[in-house]
């Protein structure tokens, strides 16, 4: 793939997007204007944002190496994120919209104490770079090998472009580069997967080409255990990652809050049946991947297919995908950083001005750190696999506390911080002590039932006695006085800041709207040089043009001025 064409792409797509992020750069006046969108961002915005944020490269490398090897089940265990959406839908969006906070460890700290906070920031800070450092790896490998430059420049570059947009327009610029990402990957993969067809001579020829069990919804390791297992943990880790959570949180009202998991839901019960046949189709194609070479069977059916131009609107949907993930979490970080650590410990004096300076310092400074650690992944071999355990590791005992304090009056800061050492403690003793002392090692379904079940224990445990003596936590009534405050603040609010909001969001509809059509340009242009495809381009091109009015009428629906009052005569 060194095409100018291809390369020619990516970068103006990569432009195009920075520039995005430069549109937003006096947008943030406050916290809650720069990190949760003056808590008004339309539902069906932070849906679609919510969705992008699940994805990266290692969507397409490791489910793409599943789908080759075993076939359905890779669409099997993404359902499984469906399910844990509609749960989250029903009973925890709704919960974290309600409580009135910024962010997940705003509400940590109120409601369980500064102690907890402490604790879980730590580990939140430092499990979310590792993990989206090491993410930001294999989509500079795939960008490096595929175009042949330097990895390590390409990690660097890639990496400051992902920080500048994030640092510069917050969670506005973030969610609108994420709504062009979702354009350009679902384009993308629709212009793919009839050119796949094509390829292997159509669907029933695809279906006679590879093995009988191919269709199975389940097979091999992944059991049904396995995918009962991870239902539980998405239901905790969409529900209660913090990433997620801000997205909850920055919507108008916990039905708006609903909905955003409810788009999530329905997006991840169609999309796993489009984006996994690619690979499958290419096992027909090509039945003789083995070992790490299976991660490829995306790359490869793109590279056997896709005619230059449109073979790099897919690594540019690739790698803005991975870019989606990481710049939400960095967001966020940034957020926890500047509300919870420097407004709540360093600075409570601190002016919106000053805040929004720290704001964009701390993204800067996380950024930099995950670039850092997608550098010393070639050095370290196999880090990424060590941050995806720590990620099942702290997954349960971080997440399953808050969660249930969204509905508990009875836990209580101590309790919390215990269960979250013991869950901790016991996951590390199964991951990296038994199997060196006791030669036992848990399966990966085992692994997650006991990441998520040990905490529910417990917690069911201490509910149960604390209700047998009808114990309320004395951080349950302090939080109750510090909502109904920040609720009064909240009905105090100034009408100029009200029409503010609504500046920034009717803002944010028209920029999304320019960018569709931004979008559809490129693709009706890249239509006339693709030796296949060409029609199918222009088809979806001409469909994203014609989305582009949904934004825009969204925006002309938003009247930011001041109402004058009439006056009759």
């Amino acid at each position: 793939m060194n095409s100018t064409i291809d390369t020619a792409v990516i970068f103006i797509f990569s432009a195009f997007v920075l520039v995005i992020g430069m549109l937003f750069a006096r947008t943030g006046r406050n916290l809650k204007s720069f990190f949760a969108g003056g808590e008004a961002v339309p539902w069906f915005i932070g849906g679609l944002s919510l969705f992008m944020s699940f994805f990266s490269a290692g969507t397409f490398v490791a489910w793409g190496s599943i789908a080759y090897k075993h076939g359905w089940v890779a669409v099997t265990i993404q359902w499984t994120m469906c399910i844990g959406a509609i749960v989250t839908g029903l009973f925890l969006a709704p919960r974290w919209r309600a409580t009135g906070n910024l962010t997940a460890a705003e509400f940590i700290r109120e409601r369980l104490g500064e102690r907890v906070q402490k604790t879980y920031i730590g580990i939140f800070t430092l499990v979310s770079v590792f993990i989206k450092g090491s993410v930001l790896y294999p989509v500079a490998k795939l960008v490096s090998v595929s175009l042949g430059f330097p990895l390590t420049e390409t990690t660097i570059v890639l990496g400051l472009f992902m920080i500048a947009y994030t640092a510069i327009g917050g969670l506005w610029a973030v969610m609108v580069t994420d709504i062009l990402q979702f354009v350009i990957l679902t384009a993308a993969v629709f212009i793919l997967l009839p050119l796949s067809l094509t390829k292997v001579g159509g669907f029933e020829k695809f279906t006679q080409s590879v093995p009988d069990d191919f269709f199975n919804v389940l097979h091999g390791e992944y059991t049904l255990g396995f995918v009962m297992a991870f239902v539980l943990y998405h239901i905790a880790y969409i529900g209660g990652n913090w990433t997620f959570v801000q997205r909850y949180t920055s919507v108008d009202s916990p039905a708006s809050a609903r909905k955003v998991a409810f788009l999530f839901a329905a997006l991840y019960l169609i999309s796993p049946m489009i984006w996994m046949l690619p690979p499958m189709i290419y096992r027909a194609l090509n039945p003789g991947l083995t070992g790490l070479d299976t991660e490829n069977a995306y790359l490869l059916i793109c590279k056997a297919v896709l005619p230059p131009g449109l073979l790099g609107l897919m690594l540019t949907g690739m790698y803005f995908s991975t870019s989606a993930s990481a710049n939400t979490t960095l967001n966020v970080v940034s957020a926890v950083f500047t509300n919870d650590i420097y407004k709540g410990f360093m600075n409570p004096k601190a002016s919106d001005k000053q805040l929004i300076k720290v704001a964009r310092l701390s993204s800067w400074g996380f950024g930099l750190g995950m670039i850092v650690i997608a550098l010393l992944v070639p050095a370290a071999g196999g880090i990424v696999e060590v941050v995806l355990s720590i990620s099942a590791i702290s997954g349960g005992p971080l997440l399953a506390p808050p969660l249930w304090a969204l509905f508990s009056k009875r836990i209580n800061g101590k309790t919390t911080f215990w269960i979250t050492v013991i869950g901790l403690t016991v996951n590390l003793f199964f991951k990296v002590l038994s199997p060196w002392l006791l030669d036992f090692k848990l399966s990966r379904a085992l692994e997650t039932i006991l990441g998520i079940g040990l905490p529910l224990g417990l917690l069911l445990a201490y509910e149960l006695y604390a209700r047998s003596k009808d114990m309320v936590s004395e951080e349950y009534e302090q939080y109750l006085a510090t909502k109904a405050t920040r609720k009064a603040a909240k009905l105090a609010e100034t009408e100029e800041e009200a029409l503010e909001i609504k500046r920034q969001n009717r803002f944010g509809m028209q920029v999304i709207a320019g960018a569709l059509v931004f979008v559809a340009a490129m693709l009706l242009g890249l239509s006339a040089f693709a030796t296949s495809g060409g029609r199918v381009t222009a088809g979806i091109a001409i469909v994203i043009l014609l989305g582009a009015l949904i934004p825009w009428n969204a925006a002309a629906k938003i009247k930011p001025e001041k109402e004058e009052p009439i006056v009759k005569v």
